[in-house]
């Protein structure tokens, strides 16, 4: 099996975010992961900072960015996809799913004529099961809906970058009662996951670390079937469907779902200027509710 350099994760502490950089050994080719593009909200000011971090290590370990990838459209950071690829040139990609999402949301914030919901503003669209070449190694996107319906898994070598569908084993998995989420199709998605073999590592895209535990994001196959407190071994179906209905009413909207989304679904671009060549987001009242 091809085996990509150990990922490079950058983590937000504000959002709880991981980043990531893989890279081929031999070619230097390179793919970044869930890149985070820092937004207040008190001020409505973007920064830069941690995907800056991410580039001078690109440069800094001469490698060449091909690809962007976005395991979804994100509801707790807004993406750095479009900065990144302004600055690399790499191909902003994501799964083909991101239509149906696209569609819900230019309903629920009335998005202007002009945005399309065909995906269009991604270099790529990913179909389940597809493959794609990082340098010499071969990766695969894999379709894992649940937490929303376009989420994406990426499988390079031993590793695999699972987006929200699993946090780490004490922790348990992302909720999914999102629009268009669902906890039964979450559940056969991280059972697809969990079928790799039992050393696979699995690179988390969040981690909200319970008691005095540091920030960690990856684990094992092995692990995550032993332990995970929401999907171990012998947890069912309805069981897992029951515990998230139960969970998800308890929590709150993401601080951030209202900026990032519209964001996200743009491939990180802002809306276009108005007038003034200021770009704004809309903040829809009493229009956005959980399933």
């Amino acid at each position: 099996m091809q085996t990509p350099l150990n990922p490079q994760a950058f983590f937000d502490t504000v959002t709880g975010t991981v980043t990531y950089v893989v890279a081929d050994r031999g070619t230097g080719q390179a793919a970044i992961i869930d890149p985070v593009l820092g937004y207040d909200f008190k001020s409505g000011r973007t920064s830069t900072e941690l995907a800056d971090h991410v580039l001078a290590y690109v440069e800094q370990q001469g490698l060449h960015v091909g690809w962007i990838l976005e395991t979804h459209a994100h509801a707790d950071h807004l993406s750095a996809a479009h900065y990144l690829k302004a600055r690399t040139g790499g191909k902003i990609a994501i799964g083909e799913h991101i239509r149906a999402v696209q569609s819900t949301f230019k309903k629920i914030f009335n998005l202007e004529p002009l945005f399309v919901p065909d995906g269009s503003q991604f270099d790529h669209l990913f179909k389940d099961g597809e493959t794609f070449a990082l340098g010499d190694l071969e990766m695969s996107a894999l379709h894992v809906p649940g937490h929303t319906p376009a989420d994406m898994a990426y499988l390079a070598g031993d590793a695999v970058f699972v987006g929200d569908t699993l946090f780490m084993p004490d922790v348990g998995t992302a909720r999914a009662d999102f629009p268009g989420g669902d906890a039964r199709q979450l559940y056969r998605s991280i059972h697809k996951l969990l079928q790799l073999p039992a050393q696979t590592r699995i690179f988390v895209c969040h981690d909200y670390p319970p008691g005095e535990r540091v920030p960690q994001w990856e684990s094992t196959v092995g692990e995550q079937r032993k332990a995970n407190i929401h999907v171990r071994d012998g947890i069912s179906e309805d069981a897992f469907a029951a515990m998230r209905a139960a969970r998800d009413a308890t929590l709150g909207m993401p601080t951030l779902i209202l900026p990032s989304i519209q964001v996200n679904i743009r491939a990180g671009g802002l809306p276009p200027p108005e007038g003034n060549g200021v770009s704004y987001l809309k903040i829809p009242v009493n229009a956005l509710e959980v399933a």
